[in-house]
């Protein structure tokens, strides 16, 4: 999507992003890897400075977020007229269909982190009063109501979905994460997609290795397809998670960032790089993102 948080975001809106991104993926396709393009918007977590001729950035809301989240403050935004929604389903659609152009395996839709999809989901952002707020399929409708565009317009075996239920990150929480997670992942099962990437509750405060009492296991028994765990996750949690039949997949961000060769080194029970999150979210192509060591490179 092209309606940006960071300066810089990747996008793959313009003809020329979407042959831009055609040589990336056949590289990663050449190496036998499968590529699925995650696409969003930020909504409020944002600024005037990024949008078209300077307006506000919009929301499910119009309430700002109050505080300086990464040193980065933003402009309080503008609450989306109930007549403006289908416009940004239909982008996501757009950006979707943009993607397998490009030559993408899939799109995962990001309704997670606080960004535009969360700020619809979760009651402590969203104050709507039309058929987008309020009640729990209310704030569940334009999440939804992308999920079917997507499916539709590509195949629902190539849509994934990444969610956060629990956590609150950019001041978006819920009252029942639970209830939502629950409510939403039933009502994907009807579209069949190809899987659900969902966020542990143990990352609402940043606790790699925390014992929670929350727990995904109710969304994992209730959803029909792949479900994948992630938030904080090593080698042996990531095994265990398996085991336990509390994920069939496992997801590593920062961990797979420092170590290109993550797989092997889990393999060989071999040391890992550590990540150095200074380098994070800037768009210097090489430091933080392509500069980390392989194992050969360390013998």
């Amino acid at each position: 999507m092209n309606i940006y948080r960071f300066l810089h975001a990747p996008s793959i809106w313009t003809r020329e992003q979407v042959e831009a991104w055609k040589p990336i993926v056949n590289a990663v396709h050449a190496k036998g890897g499968i590529f699925f393009c995650q696409i969003w918007h930020a909504g409020r977590v944002s600024k005037s400075g990024f949008q078209p001729d300077g307006q506000a950035p919009v929301s499910s809301t119009d309430k700002p977020i109050s505080s300086q989240v990464e040193g980065m403050e933003f402009t309080p935004p503008r609450r989306l007229r109930t007549d403006e929604i289908p416009q940004i389903v239909n982008d996501f659609r757009i950006a979707a269909r943009n993607a397998i152009e490009a030559g993408f395996d899939g799109v995962e839709i990001h309704g997670a982190h606080g960004f535009l999809i969360d700020q619809f989901m979760k009651d402590q952002v969203n104050n709507r009063t039309d058929q987008y707020g309020g009640s729990l399929e209310n704030r569940c409708r334009f999440p939804l109501e992308i999920v079917e565009a997507i499916a539709n317009e590509i195949g629902s075996d190539k849509v994934g979905i990444r969610l956060s239920p629990h956590v609150n990150y950019m001041e978006s929480g819920d009252s029942d994460p639970e209830a939502l997670g629950l409510y939403m992942v039933k009502s994907l099962n009807k579209y069949g997609i190809a899987y659900c990437h969902m966020v542990e509750p143990r990352m609402k405060i940043g606790a790699e290795h925390a014992k929670f009492s929350e727990s995904l296991l109710p969304m994992r028994k209730a959803f029909n397809s792949t479900f994948i765990v992630a938030g904080g996750y090593d080698r042996e949690d990531g095994n265990k998670a398996v085991e336990e039949s509390r994920g069939d997949l496992v997801a590593y961000g920062r961990l797979f960032l420092a170590n290109p060769d993550l797989p092997r080194r889990f393999e060989l029970h071999a040391p890992l790089n550590k990540y150095n999150r200074e380098t994070f979210y800037t768009h210097d192509p090489v430091v933080g993102y392509t500069d980390y060591p392989f194992l050969e490179d360390t013998a």
